[in-house]
């Protein structure tokens, strides 16, 4: 594009890069100082901060992961080391994200874990000769493809014993939650049976639970989306064959991903 475009759409393109390239930073930035005053600073270092006071952590430490990020930046020789960072560091904490909305005993000390293990462990694995000694298919003792489910199992461990070790949320903050989101699920029944035994009503929905309805709509949805890529590819391409199979598979996704959502809206109504 860059090569082929004249000069008024080649300005578009590079003003869209720009764009593209700050609002990726700043949701980053934001998104990382937002944790640090809600998750941390407020919730373990000064509960009854006032607004202002969370406004000045929040900008400090803005500040501060701008320039550790720019200092990790510079470490880098290429921008595939970041992107194998940012999936690995995904990887970690995944399962957590997941979990804390279905499981009353994660804490917020759950989550700073897995961050922090996650994130150092794929500074380690990029930086460092460990990668090396651990994955490579000469003298390391585990294949390539198992620096993903390593990550993944490391880092549930670390939060795991974390959430073990540390005091779950008070029953009100939890009580709180639930009634306010309304998880369901195995994972919140010792909060209701709680609940319950001190006479507090906190479901308000009535009805099955829709999470796997959800699921499987965003399966789904998975195959809707990389079918209808991949078969619009391969039309490109003249590759028919292929493009009106992935077409087919896309059309029986899509009948059934609105069979599921009718399911999932009648259950939240």
């Amino acid at each position: 594009m860059l090569t082929k475009l004249p000069s008024g759409l080649l300005g578009l393109v590079l003003a869209s890069l720009v764009a593209a390239y700050m609002s990726t930073i700043s949701t980053h930035l934001n998104w990382g100082s937002s944790y640090v005053v809600n998750d941390f600073y407020k919730q373990q270092i000064d509960p009854n901060a006032s607004e202002k006071k969370l406004v000045m952590v929040g900008r400090l430490s803005t500040v501060a992961l701008m320039i550790l990020s720019a200092l990790m930046a510079l470490a880098l020789t290429n921008a595939l080391q970041l992107f194998e960072i940012i999936v690995m560091f995904g990887a970690g904490t995944g399962l957590i994200f997941i979990l804390r909305w279905f499981w009353w005993r994660i804490n917020a000390w759950s989550e700073i874990t897995a961050m922090f293990s996650s994130g150092i462990i794929s500074i380690l694995l990029t930086f460092t000769p460990l990668a090396e000694l651990i994955f490579n298919p000469e003298t390391g003792f585990l294949p390539g493809w198992a620096k993903f489910p390593l990550i993944v199992f490391t880092t549930t461990l670390l939060w795991l014993l974390a959430t073990y070790l540390t005091a779950p949320e008070d029953s009100q903050v939890l009580r709180a939650f639930y009634k306010k989101i309304q998880p369901g699920g195995p994972g919140w029944r010792k909060v209701l049976i709680k609940a319950e035994t001190d006479k507090v009503s906190l479901v308000t929905e009535k009805g099955p639970w829709s999470v796997p309805s959800g699921i499987l709509a965003i399966l789904l949805g998975l195959v809707l989306v990389y079918t209808a890529l991949f078969a619009t590819g391969y039309f490109i391409y003249g590759q028919y064959l292929a493009a009106f199979i992935l077409t087919g598979i896309c059309a029986v996704a899509g009948l059934l991903l609105a069979r599921v959502w009718k399911k999932i809206k009648v259950t939240i109504l």
